[in-house]
């Protein structure tokens, strides 16, 4: 099984891909166990994947983001979750979690969670839920199996086989709806929505309840946040603000910096000189900027 890992005293991440039925919807898995020694606090920044994540023991807890970062979460409701299932959403997420945690993450396309929970997508935008409301006991008793397992490649296996289940009695996603989010990923947002609709022959009334029910956000959002992620590739990639502006399809830099600051809590500058002060932190997910290290 072809795989990535990383061992050291206070980390084991082992990523491996997905049974080839499950891919291209489901990107990965990651089994991790930490053991940092003290709390741990992360932004998660806005991504096109929806995520899985089946924890072992300890919890986590997750804040929403304000208009300014430095005044913490934005006072909505703080949720503490072991397992949780996230989907696609606007905005970032500070997780916190005690420094000791343990259980695997599954990465997948939008439409994959969809093809393999049946739930509408747009009842997980912006919203982190435990997967027990979505999918009943088997997702617990699912993550009970592999906890007991006591190893990665057997429990990856076991997971293969409750996936493939769940995909073979799941809705199918709806194949131009595969291509239209091909498209909107190859132009990294930047695709006009009446563009993508004549392209697939749909209204965009028809796309946009499409997009909802399949992948969560409208079109329009959808693409605002692959502008947002390649915008901050080309910020940490230190490129200038009206180059990147110009390439990530703003209107301009004032566009640009109201963009990141609504996602992130931050102006680009500040964002920037915190990821070169933080601890590194490898991404989630290949080719995207997607965690900051707040407290470590």
């Amino acid at each position: 099984m072809p795989y990535r890992s990383l061992v050291s005293p206070v980390h084991e991440v082992v990523q491996v891909p997905p049974h080839p039925r499950l891919r291209p919807g489901v990107q990965f898995y990651r089994g991790f166990r930490i053991h940092a020694g003290r709390p741990r606090e992360r932004l998660e920044l806005p991504v096109g994947f929806a995520t899985l994540l089946l924890g072992f023991d300890h919890r986590i807890t997750i804040g929403t983001v304000g208009a300014d970062l430095a005044a913490g979460p934005d006072g909505g409701p703080r949720q503490t979750f072991t397992s949780l299932l996230a989907g696609m959403r606007t905005s970032s997420v500070i997780g916190v979690h005690s420094g000791t945690v343990h259980g695997i993450e599954v990465v997948m396309r939008p439409w994959a969670a969809y093809a393999m929970f049946g739930v509408p997508m747009h009842e997980l935008t912006e919203r982190l839920v435990d997967p027990t409301d979505v999918a009943g006991t088997t997702v617990r008793r699912l993550t009970d199996r592999l906890a007991e397992i006591p190893d990665w490649p057997s429990r990856f296996t076991e997971l293969d086989r409750s996936l493939l289940r769940r995909l073979d009695n799941g809705p199918g996603p709806a194949p131009r709806v595969l291509r239209a989010w091909d498209l909107l990923l190859g132009s990294a947002g930047t695709m006009p929505i009446a563009d993508l609709s004549r392209e697939l022959d749909w209204s965009e009334r028809q796309l946009e309840r499409r997009f909802r029910e399949q992948l969560g956000l409208a079109p329009k959002a959808a693409a605002r946040v692959l502008r947002l992620q390649h915008a901050m590739r080309l910020l940490v990639a230190g490129r200038p603000l009206a180059e990147i502006a110009s390439r990530a399809g703003f209107y301009d830099q004032s566009h640009l910096n109201r963009e990141i600051r609504s996602a992130t809590g931050m102006t680009p500058g500040v964002f920037l000189s915190r990821t070169l002060c933080a601890p590194a932190a490898a991404a989630r997910v290949d080719g995207t900027v997607t965690t900051l290290v707040l407290q470590a």
